[in-house]
């Protein structure tokens, strides 16, 4: 190996993968990717079968009309994903919850069978119907899988959030889908402390007009409402109602810059083809595979998570703090329960080396791959894997988003892994880093990541958006018939990717994307806040969150106005809301139509160079966020 591999595959990595280098004639990744880009139809009718989907494809993988953001995918299939995802040996263990206490409760395939099917028909006999929505507001439990595949099984649509969200949030994000039902945790843990929900189900059930029924895991103890254990009592045979597979299946929260978070619609089986690609063949999970990937019900990976149950393998989820009580505590888990895949943030990589933990390759024999996502991965982030973790395993980089519950660049088991870099995109979709003009950037530079191939997980649009015309202006606006994904990536010598980050004014601190907006509608409507700016700025290999404020007359940004601020952000949207730092500055840059200048504050901030400003009202109105970064003691600034 050169000194920038840390590992290289060997003839056992990647059997899937190596199986479409069969199937398309090609011999390594750069051409087998070439194929697929190819023949689209081939590779995707390919991909199903090899992924084991259940039910009937039909002739047609991929149609493509004039208009690229309306393609479609196997117009002719009829499936439901819930099969795919049940199938399999009844006796298996395939479930698996772990809590932040250690306990753990488990699952085999038959009796997870028997839950969903359970819950499915009182789902049934409430009154739900294909295309209704049914939602979950609740800790990462086994209950909320078992909720979600339930919901599928029947034809309805399911949207998650996670319990750190205050009822506001839960609402700005429910309330625009109308659920008929709501599942609700009682209780959650997250750092050696208990926090009771129950007391704020009122307070979200007045904005969600639509529930007839609240189910709740652990104690209801309301009698308006349904207890968990009421609803898994009986033992009706499975029945899924099979769709066609553009049939909406999730929504999933995006938060943009304005208005607010975007509701994006996306088909179940779009998902499931799109993410068992990706664990089967770019990941190489197998059957009797233990997979776990840390997040909470509120983000995309899991949903990712949940469709591995289709690779055959064993789903284990870990809730509460990842770093409580110890800092290893993770890592353990892959001890205690022997797991082949660990996903991780890249967050969780860098803290782990802030507490200097080392492991010794013996306690972690287990373990074949370790994902990482949610930011990118820095070059001595890859160093510390392998010198302190796992010398021997497959750490895969990964990138994508919530936009398209799946990765525009991830893992490639049959190539080296390279200090820094992912190693390349995902089959069957043209990732390409452009300039302004929508043309290639050379190698090394960086440039706007966009998919020229439409793919399976691409969404169906956002709710609501009847014509579709806030969902072409999110994505195909820029770069006519090209979805521009809103990051920053550049492509090195050897075809792997790196990403630099997000170039709109979404923010993304801690691998959590947050929308300026939600910050926005609770900070301006201070009584002491005439309007603000925030943004995101560079901090080590993290990203944090600036909030610049314009103070009414007679008002100063004092110790207690700043706890005011964060305590609002707090109850209001989530603890990930409350920015790091908050400064006064006598006013905001806007452009000509009214917009707030995120971009070119952003740019300031970071000590980039600062994107057009011929827009602004006045220019001169950046002056003082110049004045403040000279003033930062930050490496970034200047």
């Amino acid at each position: 190996m050169t000194s920038s591999m840390l590992w290289s595959p060997d003839q056992e990595s990647g059997a899937a993968m190596r199986r479409w280098f069969e199937a398309s004639g090609t011999s390594d990744f750069s051409a087998a990717h070439a194929a697929s880009l190819n023949d689209l139809d081939a590779f995707w009718s390919w991909a199903w079968d090899e992924c084991g989907v259940v039910g009937e494809r039909g002739s047609r993988a991929v149609v493509e009309p004039d208009d690229p953001a309306s393609a479609t995918f196997f117009p002719d299939a009829h499936l439901n994903i819930v099969e795919t995802l049940l199938a399999g040996e009844l006796a298996a263990e395939v479930l698996v919850g772990i809590d932040e206490a250690g306990s753990r409760r488990s699952w085999t395939r038959g009796e997870l069978r028997s839950d969903v099917a359970s819950v499915a028909a009182h789902m049934q006999r409430a009154g739900v119907e294909p295309g209704d929505r049914v939602a979950a507001w609740a800790p990462n439990v086994p209950e909320v899988v078992i909720w979600a595949l339930a919901a599928l099984s029947v034809g309805a649509v399911v949207s998650t959030a996670s319990p750190d969200f205050a009822p506001a949030g839960v609402i700005d994000r429910f309330g625009q889908i109308t659920p008929r039902l709501l599942l609700v945790g009682s209780t959650y843990t997250y750092g050696g402390r208990q926090f009771d929900m129950r007391g704020s189900i009122d307070d979200v059930l007045a904005g969600l007009p639509d529930v007839i029924d609240v189910v709740v895991i652990g104690d209801a103890s309301d009698p308006r409402h349904h207890s968990w254990s009421s609803w898994v009592s009986d033992s009706p045979p499975l029945e899924c109602v099979r769709v066609g597979f553009d049939h909406p299946g999730f929504i999933l929260f995006s938060s943009g810059t304005t208005g607010a978070p975007k509701c994006i619609v996306h088909s179940a089986a779009g998902v499931l083809l799109k993410d068992l690609a990706e664990q089967r063949i770019h990941l190489d999970i197998t059957p009797g595979d233990r997979v776990c990937y840390y997040t909470t019900a509120g983000w995309m990976m899991w949903n990712w998570l949940v469709m591995a149950l289709g690779t055959g393998a064993t789903v284990v989820l870990a809730d509460g703090q990842p770093m409580y009580p110890e800092p290893d505590r993770l890592l353990r888990l892959v001890a205690d329960e022997t797991l082949t895949f660990l996903g991780v943030s890249a967050k969780y990589i860098e803290s782990l080396r802030q507490h200097s933990v080392s492991m010794a390759p013996h306690e972690l024999a287990s373990l074949r791959t370790i994902a990482s996502t949610g930011s990118p991965l820095a070059p001595e982030l890859f160093d510390y894997v392998y010198e302190h973790v796992c010398p021997s395993v497959h750490l895969a980089s990964i990138s994508g988003g919530t936009d398209i519950c799946g990765c525009f660049v991830l893992g490639v088991p049959t190539e080296p892994v390279r200090r820094g870099e992912i190693q390349g995109p995902a089959l069957g979709l043209d990732v390409r880093a452009v300039d302004d003009a929508g043309a290639d950037v050379p190698v090394g530079i960086r440039g706007e990541l966009v998919c020229t191939t439409p793919f399976p997980s691409r969404p169906i649009g956002f709710w609501g958006d009847d014509d579709g015309s806030r969902f072409r202006a999110a994505y195909f606006e820029r770069f006519p018939g090209v979805w521009a994904h809103g990051d920053f990536i550049s492509r090195s010598d050897a075809g792997g990717f790196v990403i630099h980050g997000r170039s709109d004014a979404t923010l993304n601190s801690g691998g959590v994307r947050i929308g300026t907006a939600e910050i926005y509608r609770v900070v301006d409507a201070l009584a002491d806040i005439e309007e603000s700016i925030v943004v995101g700025q560079r901090d080590g290999l993290d990203t944090r969150i600036v909030l610049f404020v314009v103070l009414r007359e007679g008002a100063h940004l004092d110790e207690e106005l700043q706890q005011r601020i964060r305590q609002a952000l707090r109850s209001a949207a989530s603890p990930r809301h409350v920015p790091a730092e908050i400064v006064a500055v006598p006013s905001v840059p806007r452009t000509v139509t009214g917009k707030l200048a995120e971009l070119a504050v952003t740019d300031i901030v970071n000590g980039d160079h600062v994107r057009n400003t011929s827009g602004l009202i006045d220019p001169s109105a950046l002056e003082a966020f110049r004045v403040w970064v000279g003033d930062e003691t930050s490496p970034t600034a200047g």
